[in-house]
């Protein structure tokens, strides 16, 4: 029998995988996606229709993804034609209250944004400068 060794990322270390959970977690895919699992399973257009602006290439890519790192399950329903649901793991159920949080700040903060960003282009563009984005 092996035994799990549990240990600490430390996300300031170049070396340290704890930079992968964290693209996989903040990328704007995933956060949808673990939002709308979070009322129960989907199946592939369910989520694609929800999220609006997915290409199937992607949203396949990341369902992949998610599963693999172990926050979503994939059950596939021996049917004809073949059923496939998307749930939450135990450990996606983790992720969706930071989740839920971080879209609804970016829901309530993006009007400020979005003026900040219009300021700061007129501002350059009015000095010949070229604005960043």
């Amino acid at each position: 029998m092996s035994m799990k060794v549990r240990w600490e990322g430390d996300a300031f270390d170049p070396e340290c995988p704890t930079r992968v959970v964290l693209d996989r977690v903040g990328d704007k895919w995933t956060v949808l996606i673990v939002d709308i699992l979070d009322s129960g399973q989907k199946r592939f257009n369910e989520i694609r229709l929800a999220i609006g602006g997915i290409t199937p290439k992607v949203l396949t890519s990341t369902l992949r993804s998610l599963v693999a790192d172990g926050l979503i399950e994939r059950e596939v329903f021996g049917e004809v034609p073949p059923r496939v649901e998307y749930s939450l793991t135990d450990l996606g159920r983790s992720l969706q209250d930071p989740v839920a949080a971080l879209r609804k700040w970016a829901e309530a903060n993006v009007a400020e944004i979005v003026e900040n960003r219009d300021r700061h282009d007129e501002a350059h563009a009015s000095a010949g400068l070229r604005a960043f984005r």
